[in-house]
């Protein structure tokens, strides 16, 4: 029994660092390539990472409180994209592409979408994106709410997990395709159902909005992604998380801070 217990908890330990590993620029390497078991159970662990990631900014935030709004939000918006190493905003170009380019046809958005180069529809998405996420942020400083930035941080990877969860992932081989055979249930069940929950629970309920919002963005985007492709890819997940996290943040700005 106290072997299994042994097991289990170094498996969790490497599917963190699995995680960490992936979704951030932190410098964290791992001794030996991980098995494909432990491959999907690191999604159970997005949300926390997504925790590690908010905590950093909006620690960031609140050093840069007394910077001119200008520049805090500038080095916030820069930091943010150096800490996550860029990887959702590649997905979100990726698939801007292929929606366009696509145009309604499924083989044809798929296959634009694992083309290396990037379009003009991707270079316009991730400009207006990083435009948008960059002036709600000036918002956010002045308004000392750097607590949103931990809801959008964690909530979009919670996101990741649903997606998952209820999406066939349509691309083998891959990363994405072990996640998603491989991948505990129940697990990320729990995991997607308790981390709304806990986050309302340990800061207020003014942020409930935020959920709502995240789940809207979540099932238009779902939507989108079946219509054309019939599931998911790694570069729809990224989109999901970029688009969700801008969701998330413009919403506290035009709701709640309003």
């Amino acid at each position: 029994m106290l072997h299994r217990l042994m097991i289990f908890t170094m498996r969790m330990l490497c599917a963190f660092l699995v995680a960490l590993q992936f979704l951030t620029s932190l410098p964290v390497r791992l001794a030996s390539m991980p098995d494909e078991k432990t491959l999907g159970h690191s999604l159970l662990f997005y949300p926390l990472v997504g925790l590690i990631i908010g905590w950093i900014l909006a620690l960031l935030c609140g050093l840069l409180d007394t910077s001119p709004p200008l520049v805090a939000a500038a080095v916030l918006t820069a930091s943010w994209i150096l800490l996550t190493g860029g990887l959702h905003l590649d997905g979100l170009a990726d698939s801007a592409d292929a929606w366009v380019g696509g145009m309604g046809d499924t083989d044809k958005t798929l296959a634009i979408m694992k083309d290396p180069h990037c379009g003009a529809a991707g270079v316009t998405a991730v400009i207006l994106l990083v435009l948008l996420k960059f002036a709600a942020l000036h918002t956010l400083i002045i308004a000392q709410q750097g607590i949103v930035i931990i809801y959008a941080a964690v909530l979009a990877r919670a996101l990741v997990v649903l997606l998952f969860l209820t999406t066939p992932y349509v691309r083998n081989p891959g990363l994405g395709a072990t996640l998603a055979n491989h991948q505990p249930y129940v697990l990320n069940t729990l995991v997607v159902t308790t981390t709304p929950v806990l986050l309302v629970y340990l800061t207020s309920f003014d942020y409930i909005w935020l959920l709502f919002a995240a789940a809207v963005i979540f099932l238009l985007l779902r939507r989108l992604m079946i219509q054309r492709i019939h599931g998911t890819t790694g570069d729809t997940t990224g989109a999901l998380v970029e688009i969700s996290e801008l969701g998330i943040i413009l919403t506290a700005v035009l709701w709640i801070l309003d």
